[in-house]
């Protein structure tokens, strides 16, 4: 059975990651592979959206992808959810990037001045495609972690999911030391997004402790304290590192970033379980598609960054918002089309024509 509530989480954290990308996309505190500043403000204050969302909206999207790859094992056997996960994650990350995702590297170089470097066209092509990665850094981390569970499924043979029932409100306020450890180990260096130990903790941890409808009830009754306390910690991490760059060291080591990221997580999880555990026609059209809103979103973005901000063609009282409707349009416009088109559907958002 559909949680309607991890749902609703997953759609509605892809429009915060769609809303964030505009704003990194301009943003004034100097973070790499972006435009930049586009405004003549000393201070872009309204830069301060990417502090309150990015400590958490990642690390709660592995935590809902570990608790439904469980909800999908119980119903499946490992060679399914493999071969599922490989179809959806690992083939778009791929084969995706040669058939399509080549055109976001292309932008990506000519943000960046890059794409004027002298090579040869298939040298060029081969740069553009790994380049096209993107956002999709996401789902090649999801599809690595998937296939790490089925071997650490075959070794522990039930056990942790055994103990994982077992967690109580208490036991969830000790976890908050294992994710600033784990935030401190495998972070990769200049391509910061890549934080295997952060990440692979918040996946194991949705899907052996999460998971377990006892912990969501905890989760349900506290989800109050838990948003209080991550409103706080929002706050004071806003006043603490605002104009810094948070997402690398030293930053996103700190003891509140990282425990920020995961009580908000708790929060974002307790509310939409209390609150939000339920389908309309708009949740499940919006779920239908908060996948291809992921996967284009950038491109729509990245464009009107390219061809209109970076040779100041329009103000950026008009950039903004123009940038936010290209992110939803070309997420939904390219998801419609492509998702129709045999070979491309499948490369570029692994769906099979079964599925289709």
């Amino acid at each position: 059975m559909r949680k309607a509530y991890l749902d609703n989480i997953r759609w509605f954290t892809v429009v915060l990651v769609v809303i964030y990308h505009v704003f990194y996309m301009y943003n004034g505190e100097g973070l790499q592979g972006t435009l930049g500043k586009i405004t003549n403000l000393e201070v872009q204050y309204f830069d301060v959206y990417q502090y309150i969302v990015y400590p958490w909206f990642m690390v709660l999207l592995f935590m809902v992808s570990g608790i439904s790859s469980r909800l999908y094992l119980e119903k499946h056997t490992d060679r399914e959810f493999r071969k599922s996960r490989t179809t959806k994650l690992l083939v778009p990350t791929t084969i995706g990037l040669f058939a399509f995702q080549f055109i976001q590297g292309y932008i990506n170089a000519q943000l960046s001045n890059a794409g004027s470097i002298p090579a040869p066209p298939v040298v060029k092509f081969l740069i553009y495609s790994i380049s096209g990665i993107g956002v999709l850094w996401y789902i090649q981390m999801l599809w690595l972690f998937s296939m790490v569970l089925l071997l650490i499924r075959k070794m522990e043979k039930g056990r942790l999911l055994s103990l994982g029932e077992k967690t109580n409100l208490l036991i969830l306020l000790l976890f908050t030391p294992v994710f600033y450890l784990a935030g401190q180990v495998g972070n990769t260096p200049i391509i910061c997004c890549y934080r295997f130990g952060l990440y692979f903790v918040a996946f194991l941890f949705g899907y052996y402790v999460l998971s377990h409808e006892k912990v969501v009830q905890i989760l349900k009754k506290w989800w109050a304290p838990f948003c209080l306390a991550s409103v706080i910690l929002c706050v004071w991490f806003c006043i603490k590192y605002f104009g810094l760059n948070y997402a690398d060291k030293p930053v996103y080591l700190t003891p509140l970033f990282l425990v920020y990221g995961y009580i908000g997580s708790l929060s974002m999880l307790g509310l939409f379980a209390r609150f939000f555990d339920r389908e309309t026609p708009f949740t499940r059209w919006m779920g239908g598609r908060s996948f291809g809103l992921y996967i284009f979103h950038y491109l729509g973005i990245s464009s009107v960054a390219l061809f209109l901000a970076k040779p100041e063609i329009l103000p950026p009282a008009v950039i903004y918002p123009l940038s936010l409707v290209a992110g939803f349009v070309a997420g939904y416009g390219l998801n419609a089309i492509l998702s129709r088109i045999p070979f491309w559907r499948w490369a570029v958002l692994g769906i099979t024509a079964k599925k289709r």
